[in-house]
């Protein structure tokens, strides 16, 4: 639970980047590798790669900006300069926006590539809550249990207090939700689906998940953390895609049968 693993001179190896590094890599080669046996592109998936991880990191940071919009007014530079002010689903939409982009660039079918990227980076997120534990953010709310986890110390979760491990069992989520969607993978026929079953998945356990989240600093829209309100939209984004797709297998059945 320390963030701070091994300096080097100047230079210092932190826990979370360490583990974000990790997850990246992870996902590359877990994407290159279904890439070649789905016979796609593969040569592209490391640009694909660096042009999801750096929109996720902008779109990770443009949310941060927009739900710390008040700090951001008050203090620009603090908020801006931040190493460790970033939210999750704004790293989901930017990666995946930055997607589409790359493959309107390249003239690749877009609903190929986002099938084919998005377990990997359920994947990345798996270990990127890894780093989450290491740094104290993400914690989860005070608890009596008998599974809480303490912190010593951290810049970000109250030290010596029992918390719900959440970065723990979010990690566990990604983890089951990576290989739950390698396993939906063999079955789904038609493209866009497997995307749409990883919105549903995400948005429902994390909405769930939130919670128990201790943090504050995530912002809220009513009753409903920032995380939440955004988690309804996407499982309704996931549901439409697998339901619409679904259909077009059907419409596409039934005119082969037609021609047939």
């Amino acid at each position: 639970m320390k963030n701070d693993l091994l300096k080097i001179g100047p230079f210092t190896i932190h826990g979370y980047g360490l583990m974000i590094a990790i997850g990246v890599v992870a996902a590359y080669l877990t994407a290159e590798f279904r890439a070649k046996k789905k016979g796609l592109n593969h040569e592209k998936i490391l640009d694909l790669t660096i042009w999801c991880a750096a929109g996720g990191i902008l779109g990770a940071k443009l949310l941060y900006c927009i739900v710390m919009l008040k700090d951001l007014i008050a203090d620009p530079k603090s908020i801006l300069l931040s190493q460790d002010g970033f939210v999750v689903y704004g790293g989901i939409i930017g990666g995946i926006f930055s997607g589409f982009l790359f493959c309107k660039k390249y003239k690749l079918e877009f609903l190929k590539y986002f099938d084919l990227v998005m377990p990997s980076i359920a994947l990345a997120q798996g270990f990127g809550r890894i780093g989450c534990v290491f740094a104290g953010c993400c914690y989860g709310l005070e608890t009596k249990g008998p599974l809480g986890i303490i912190f010593p110390e951290s810049g970000f979760a109250p030290a010596g207090v029992p918390l719900i491990p959440t970065q723990i069992i979010s990690s566990a989520l990604n983890f089951a939700h990576f290989f739950v969607l390698i396993l939906l993978a063999k079955h789904i026929k038609r493209d866009g689906q497997l995307a749409g079953f990883y919105l549903i998945f995400y948005s429902a356990g994390r909405f769930i998940l939130e919670f128990f989240r201790g943090d504050l600093a995530r912002g809220s829209v009513g009753t409903l953390s920032t995380s939440q309100f955004i988690s309804i939209f996407l499982f309704i984004i996931g549901c439409g895609i697998v339901i619409l797709r679904g259909l077009s297998n059907k419409t596409a059945v039934q005119d082969e049968n037609t021609v047939a």
